[in-house]
Order: structure tokens, then C-alpha cells, then sequence
């Protein structure tokens, strides 16, 4: 049925469903056990509903930003996983304000009229984080929809957690990021225009600003790019960072990708972060940075073979 914005005016088809309800940022193995739960517990059908914005960009806007997915990309991979509907629960000062009966009755009940009810063993919701998982359990007994309360996790010694993911990628990590994400983990958004400094120096760049995706640590990666969603993954070379050498400014993901000089200003681009070689550094001179730009396009053909 697709992605509905609000839990209220809901079409009737899309009530009563068996609901795996998280953060789901990321979609990891976690996530994944949560949704399992949920189509069990639906007979095979089921539906993901999540707030929007979460409610710690709500909390805390001031932080930096930490979101692994953006929202089209996290509800287009639970559609992918079977679900047949994606809600997300507007997240604003009513939203946290509503104790956690009231979120029961108001939100999950006469909203979304859930049959079913799965979480995360450590899943807390209404104001203040009040409720638990035992909490939703008790009244969905009261309410008349059961829950599913699902045990934490893990990959190989890693929990399966979106902070963990998180950590990785501001470590410099993407291998274990991916590891614990299930597949490589991708920065997207539109071209935009840079400084164009790359085809000065005979490399030129696609350039996206992250936005509201989390910043991974600031450097030069082995990477593959694809356009418009679509078509193959071509290899490449990508800064991140504020380029100190021409000039600071605010973050930006420049992908050189090997043998191309398409125009493609404006569409959409999906980096895949394979691999990490070095941090951003400042060089004594441009004659010096194009050398080691040469060094990186080496390297990261050599790392992207190996991976």
C-alpha cells in the first residue's frame, strides 16, 4: 500500500495490520528480527511504523547530524523486505507529550487499529520514555492486540544497533559498519556544483552535500557510485571533508569516478563507502595535493579489487 505521513485518516485497508514498530534507521539484523516478528504474528502480512523525524532530531536538533539512512531510503528497504505499508508517526510536541497509554490508544489502537505489536526488548516510548517493552505488553493484554517482545541481536560479538553503526562510520570504519549494517553502507543526494577545483587538477568530482545523514570520519575513501538509482556501481575515489588545502568550507562528498565525465548535475547520487585510506590532510602546495590524488586513485583501485 506505500508510505502514509500520519497514523490519523487512515483508508480502512490499511488498519488492523500486524506492526513491527522501531527506529529502523539503518535496517540491521535487529530490525530485520523485529519485522520477522511482525509477519509471523500477521500470518505473512505486515507493516513497519516509525516516527518522523525521530524524536531525537525532535530532542536535540542541535546535534550533529546521525541519520545512517534518509527517510526514502529506509522506507524503500522495508518495502523491499515485504512489508505492505510504511507509517510514520509525525514526531512533534503533541507526539511528546502523550503518555504511554495514551500513545496506545490514540496512536496504535485508534489510529492504526493493530492486530499485533512487535518490538525490541529494549523499545521505550511516551513522554519522558516512560513506557517499556513489558509496559506495551501489559496493554496490549488490556487492549486487545498481543505483542511480540523480540531478544537482542547480535553480529558475530557486535550488537546489532544502529549507535554501533553510527560509531563505525565516525571511526573511519566502514568495513565494520557494513558488517553490522548487513550490506555497505551508502551516502545520497543530489550533484551539486563545487568549487570545480577536481577538473582543474584533472580529476573531476561529483560532489553531494550529506545533509541530515551522519558524517562519517573525514578523509579519502575507496568507493562506487551509481546514478540515478539505477544501472551499474562504477568505481571510484571520494573525499569527504572541508578540503583545507583550497579553502575551508562545509562538509562535502567529492566522488571522482574513474573513466567517466558524464554531466550529471542535479540527479541522484548513491556512493557506496567501501573503504577508508587516509584522513583529509593540508598540503604545502597544489602540485603536492595532485600528486597524492594520483596515489589515492592507485590505491583505491587497488582496495576496491580486494573487497
Amino acid at each position: 500500500m506505500g508510505v502514509f505521513a500520519d497514523y490519523r485518516g487512515l483508508p480502512e485497508r490499511a488498519r488492523g495490520a500486524s506492526i513491527a514498530l522501531g527506529n529502523f534507521d539503518g535496517l540491521h539484523a535487529g530490525h530485520k528480527a523485529v519485522m520477522a516478528a511482525a509477519r509471523e504474528a500477521g500470518a505473512g502480512n505486515f507493516s513497519v511504523a516509525t516516527f518522523e523525524p525521530p524524536p531525537h532530531a525532535y530532542f536535540r536538533p542541535q546535534d550533529p547530524p546521525f541519520r545512517i539512512f534518509r527517510p526514502e531510503r529506509r522506507n524503500a528497504a522495508i518495502l523491499a523486505e515485504g512489508a505492505d505499508s510504511v507509517f510514520e508517526l509525525p514526531f512533534n510536541g503533541e507526539m511528546a507529550s502523550k503518555t504511554d497509554e495514551e500513545f496506545v490508544r490514540e496512536v496504535l489502537v485508534d489510529g492504526l487499529g493493530v492486530s499485533h505489536v512487535s518490538v525490541g526488548f529494549d523499545y521505550r516510548f511516551g513522554r519522558g520514555r516512560m513506557g517499556h517493552a513489558q509496559r506495551l505488553a501489559s496493554l496490549g493484554r488490556a487492549l486487545g492486540f498481543g505483542v511480540t517482545i523480540v531478544d537482542e541481536v547480535q553480529n558475530e560479538d557486535e550488537k546489532a544497533s544502529s549507535t554501533a553503526i553510527r560509531q563505525a562510520l565516525r571511526a573511519g570504519e566502514p568495513e565494520l559498519a557494513a558488517q553490522i549494517l548487513g550490506q555497505v553502507w551508502v551516502a545520497d543526494g543530489p550533484v551539486i556544483k563545487g568549487e570545480q577545483n577536481g577538473r582543474k587538477f584533472g580529476y573531476p568530482t561529483a560532489n553531494t552535500s550529506l545533509g541530515e545523514l551522519i558524517h562519517p570520519k573525514y578523509g579519502v575513501y575507496a568507493v562506487r557510485v551509481r546514478i540515478d538509482r539505477a544501472g551499474e556501481w562504477l568505481p571510484g575515489v571520494a573525499n569527504f571533508g572541508r578540503t583545507p588545502t583550497t579553502g575551508l568550507r562545509d562538509p562535502l562528498l567529492e566522488a571522482h569516478i574513474f573513466d567517466f565525465d558524464g554531466d550529471i548535475y542535479g540527479r541522484w547520487m548513491e556512493v557506496q563507502i567501501i573503504s577508508y585510506m587516509r584522513p583529509e590532510l593540508h598540503f604545502e602546495s597544489l602540485d603536492a595535493m595532485v600528486v597524492q590524488m594520483g596515489k589515492d586513485v592507485i590505491e583505491a583501485k587497488q582496495r576496491l579489487a580486494a573487497a
